[in-house]
């Protein structure tokens, strides 16, 4: 059953007719021009990732395009923040067809409306348009009966991309560093390359995969770690870089191997940026306090528009410069920045390319190896996992024994679960699932994914060894639930 989650409209591939996503597109543009955002003879600017079930499902938006009048464009297959500056550059729709990090079975499509991402209250307006069409387009597998077909890429929508870091970072910002591109199947494995090479850097293509990965940033397999330990050791590099599936999640490793978590490096991006207000969700490193870096912080539930909201929030109170980041690493550019002369442009959208280009040039500058930046920080270490095909509703059960209105009673059923748990009531965070602060000063945070039947867990600890061992107990304890 397809559905809108954390971001955008997910489901299995099996659920994702042509029929849906024809009409589910169809019903953006409509919720569009209720608004006064869309009308006849307007440019729709289409993208995708490179899953093999992508192709098909942006000949079905393209068909809902033409239905409603509006004009399609093809960007091609481009990271989803490229999608969405395209949009936000033209003051046009778009939409994105992207799984993002979720596994094979799985897609979706990400809306963004001119002005930026749908935020919660768009979606409900997407889903009470007229949801019927006409059923002669399809056969009765929900296909296309006469799907169009495609046109060749406008290359002018990643090209722009790409030159907004240029612009901004300068031609010879990563001169005389070695830096490798893990690029397997992601939609920005060539663009990486080709951008690092245009900054200064010396760059070794690595990993390119025929078949779709699923890459996780918050939720690393042992081959990856293994992976970046061996790449940058073999190749004697500086840094080790990729991306999720639609590139607006980053992974940056150090030259010694180490893969970032992708809330230390938003606090380091915030930091080198010179933000003054920070928003994130609960999840992330509370490292973000500690650091004193910023004049204010906001914290958030998970999700994109929940940050985006906030930040919106910070723009009209004049907090400003304002950005905000995601535990995954996505980074998000809430209003201009300038610095040496050079102005970038606002991306109120994740985006993998920001955060990595922001910490490399950062250790460029002060003439430090990448890993150096770490002691910036204080010591709170983070880690986390899921368990997979784990459904929603199985989740929820057993994350509400831990909720109603007697916290004392939470607390105590939390206790009983996890065993090392203590503590009092005010230590019980249930702004988005279940977050814990332990009483030694650990914390430990349960959720239902939105985009997948998983469960996540979040641990932070004093130190990396604490964070590993908490999660691997907790993932031990929410395993049993399945039973």
């Amino acid at each position: 059953m397809a559905a809108f989650g954390t971001s955008g409209l997910r489901g299995l591939v099996v659920d994702l007719t042509d029929q849906v996503v024809f009409i589910h597109a169809r019903a953006f543009l409509r919720y569009l021009a209720e608004i006064g955002e869309f009308h006849a003879g307007d440019a729709v600017i289409l993208g995708g990732d490179l899953r093999p079930s992508t192709p098909p499902m942006l000949a079905a938006a393209w068909a809902a395009v033409l239905a409603e009048g509006g004009q399609p464009g093809f960007a091609g297959y481009l990271p989803a923040p490229a999608l969405a500056f395209a949009g936000l550059t033209a003051g046009v729709p778009s939409l994105m067809v992207t799984g993002s990090h979720i596994p094979f079975d799985r897609n979706g499509i990400k809306f963004n409306r001119p002005q930026g991402e749908l935020m919660k209250a768009d979606e409900a307006g997407i889903l009470r348009q007229n949801m019927t069409v006409d059923a002669a387009l399809f056969d009765d597998a929900g296909a296309l009966r006469k799907p169009p077909v495609l046109p060749a890429a406008d290359p002018h929508w990643l090209a722009l991309y790409q030159q907004r870091y240029r612009d901004f970072f300068g031609a010879d910002s990563l001169a005389g560093w070695r830096l490798g591109v893990y690029q397997h199947s992601g939609v920005a494995r060539d663009l990486l390359v080709t951008l690092l090479e245009s900054l200064g850097a010396e760059v070794l293509p690595l990993g390119r995969s025929a078949d779709f990965v699923a890459l996780d940033t918050e939720a690393l397999r042992p081959e990856d770690t293994v992976l970046a330990q061996r790449a940058v050791a073999e190749h004697h590099l500086d840094a080790l870089l990729t991306t999720d599936g639609d590139a607006d999640r980053p992974m940056i490793a150090d030259h010694e191997g180490r893969w970032w978590r992708g809330d230390v490096l938003g606090i380091l991006t915030a930091h080198a940026l010179g933000a003054h207000t920070v928003v994130t969700p609960v999840s992330s490193n509370t490292a973000l306090e500690l650091s004193g870096f910023f004049s204010e912080i906001r914290r958030t539930r998970i999700g994109s528009p929940y940050v985006i909201a906030a930040m919106q929030g910070a723009l009209q109170e004049g907090q400003v410069p304002v950005c905000g980041y995601e535990a995954n690493g996505g980074f998000l550019l809430g209003s201009p920045l300038t610095r040496k002369g050079r102005t970038l442009v606002p991306l109120p959208t994740r985006d993998a390319i920001l955060p990595m280009l922001t910490v490399l040039t950062a250790a460029q500058e002060r003439r430090i190896p990448l890993a150096a930046l770490l002691a910036d920080l204080p010591p709170r270490y983070t880690a986390s996992d899921r368990l997979q095909d784990f459904p929603t509703a199985l989740s929820q059960r057993y994350l509400d024994a831990f909720r109603g209105e007697n916290k004392v009673a939470n607390l105590a059923a939390f206790n009983a679960a996890f065993g090392e748990i203590a503590g009092d009531a005010q230590h019980l965070d249930l702004t988005d699932g279940i977050r814990v602060t332990l009483a030694p000063g650990g914390i430990i945070h349960l959720r239902p994914s939105g985009n997948a039947p998983e469960l996540r867990c979040y641990t932070e600890a004093d130190s990396s060894e604490q964070a590993e061992t908490m999660l691997r107990t907790a993932l031990q304890v929410m395993n049993g639930w399945r039973a």
